[in-house]
């Protein structure tokens, strides 16, 4: 009689073609998307810095930079460099700033996902930029959406349909603009 722990098959991992087709056959995957899935090198350079910029946005979205923390610190710096504002002006600055950084954040997370999406089809025969530019900015836009549901979950924020349409607002400039220069440099 054999050992019992010479019965069990060894574990013995996928090729990478039995792989491709596991990820076709489960999830519809087209090739093009293997890269990101197997190539680690890939995956550091093109995905890590959306996931940690998404990250960096979800924490922003806690207490931790709600209007009545970066105020503490915002304010100071806008009376040292304008002494004579009056209070509503510097209630209405400090609406525009906050407002800027979320077309900002949002304006870098959709370059950020052009980035990836565009070299993720860098392989197909014909490269559709505004293709993925359009990707990117559902995402990015779907990202605020959640992000603003995020923040209604908190006693010092407020989740408003008016951020999301402002942070997609700031991903649709940033992309209309790269795109421009693409298309004016010839890249594409």
């Amino acid at each position: 009689m054999k050992p019992v722990s010479n019965i069990a098959p060894k574990y013995r991992r996928p090729s990478a073609k039995q792989a491709e087709q596991i990820l076709l056959l489960l999830f519809h995957i087209k090739p093009c998307f293997y890269p990101v899935v197997f190539n680690q090198r890939f995956f550091f350079k093109y995905w890590v810095p959306v996931i940690a910029w998404m990250t960096l946005i979800y924490v922003g979205s806690t207490d931790l930079l709600s209007s009545a923390r970066t105020s503490r610190w915002l304010t100071p710096l806008i009376r040292w460099i304008y002494p004579q504002i009056s209070s509503a002006t510097l209630y209405q600055l400090q609406f525009l700033i906050r407002k800027a950084g979320h077309v900002t954040e949002y304006a870098i997370l959709a370059l950020l996902i052009w980035r990836t999406l565009v070299h993720v089809q860098a392989n197909e025969r014909h490269p559709r930029p505004g293709l993925r530019a359009f990707q990117a900015w559902l995402i990015s836009t779907g990202y605020a959406a959640t992000d603003e549901i995020h923040q209604s979950f908190h006693r010092s924020r407020g989740g408003s349909p008016w951020d999301v349409l402002i942070d997609g607002s700031g991903a649709a400039a940033a992309l209309l603009i790269a795109w421009g220069i693409g298309r004016w440099r010839k890249w594409w």
